[in-house]
């Protein structure tokens, strides 16, 4: 009997570590889940990984959103519309850039709508909230958040970031400047500065679109991408400061075409894995021999740094990242 148990033990060990080592074997692929998908956000709530990404289709049919889960980085599940211009009735065409973030038990969507050319166009930068991840998002103001040219800056794709203190911020901005502005308690509007000003411009030199910013090592890491959209040569780069109001000098470009695997590597987000130094680049690109603007996938690779904090070049692949579930804390 204890021969037999033994046995019985030492089977479900070498299965269980065989089935481990397979799983950690096992790669995402580029792209990472079907369709047209671009401007991919990814985040982590608890132990599943996220990815919201703008639904890529000619503008007057870019009117919803879906969204993606995983345990693994690996297998997606597949969210259909979240979010889309039936809830938001300010929006009729145009829904793109998703950004998410938690607060007191509530997720809040940011995105922009309508593409708006002047301050006389109704549309801009709005936000949902849901009481999960995949929604259903409602509309929380009934109107934009923002809806007009602040220095420069078109409303569109925004950044939720919470800093370190606690501090909720807006960043966002296209048309080559980027604002930031501080969120009030309720996310229905925004907390003046000292100077009584509502949006500082942050534009590092190069900043097309696209902003994405993290802290590692008490450092502010801007991100933002640079280029035009439709072309092969959109991409990103970045800049560090200890502060998230900068001042950002450019560093460089980190995440770009490879004329082998795909153009047009852009409009990316970062995940880390918390208590690691853990980084993936989730991002879109466009699949070699596709010349339609819309026609972009949402990819994921790993994201490095070299000795002195600099972001290494992000080397885009077709076979993508290994699994990573979030409840191995192995590694951690």
């Amino acid at each position: 009997m204890t021969r037999t148990l033994s046995l019985i033990l030492l089977l479900t060990v070498t299965f269980n570590t065989s089935m481990y080592a397979h799983e950690k074997s096992v790669k995402s692929g580029n792209p990472v889940f079907e369709g047209w998908y671009a401007d991919p956000e990814g985040i982590l709530f608890e132990d599943t990984y996220w990815i919201y990404p703008t639904y890529s289709a000619p503008y007057d049919e870019q009117t919803f959103f879906d969204c993606f889960s995983s345990k693994d980085l690996v297998t997606w599940t597949k969210h259909p519309r979240i979010l889309d211009n039936q809830e938001i009735k300010w929006a009729r065409r145009a829904m793109w850039a998703p950004s998410i973030i938690e607060k007191d038990g509530k997720y809040y969507f940011f995105f922009g709508a309508n593409d708006i050319q002047n301050n006389d166009q109704l549309g801009g930068i709005g936000v949902a909230v849901a009481d999960k991840p995949a929604g259903p998002f409602k509309d929380h103001l009934g109107k934009p958040l923002i809806d007009k040219f602040h220095n420069g800056a078109q409303p569109i794709d925004q950044f939720a970031f919470k800093d370190k203190d606690g501090k909720y911020f807006l960043i966002y901005g296209g048309w080559r400047h980027c604002n930031i502005a501080q969120l009030n308690d309720d996310f229905s509007g925004f907390i003046p500065f000292e100077d009584g000003t509502t949006f500082q411009e942050i534009t590092p030199d190069g900043y097309v679109e696209g902003p994405f910013m993290f802290i590692r090592n008490n450092k502010y890491y801007f991100m933002w991408s640079e280029g035009g959209w439709t072309g092969p040569n959109y991409s990103v780069a970045y800049a560090i400061a200890d502060s998230p109001f900068g001042p950002f000098k450019r560093i460089g470009k980190v995440l770009q075409q490879d004329p082998k695997i795909a153009t047009g590597a852009g409009h990316h987000s970062v995940i880390h894995i918390p208590g690691t130094d853990e980084y993936y680049a989730v991002y879109h690109r466009r699949p070699l021999g596709e010349t339609d603007g819309n026609s972009r996938v949402t990819c994921i690779d790993r994201m490095e740094f070299d000795e002195n904090g600099h972001i290494k070049p992000i080397t885009i692949s077709n076979e993508g990242v290994l699994a990573r579930p979030l409840k191995i804390t192995s590694e951690n």
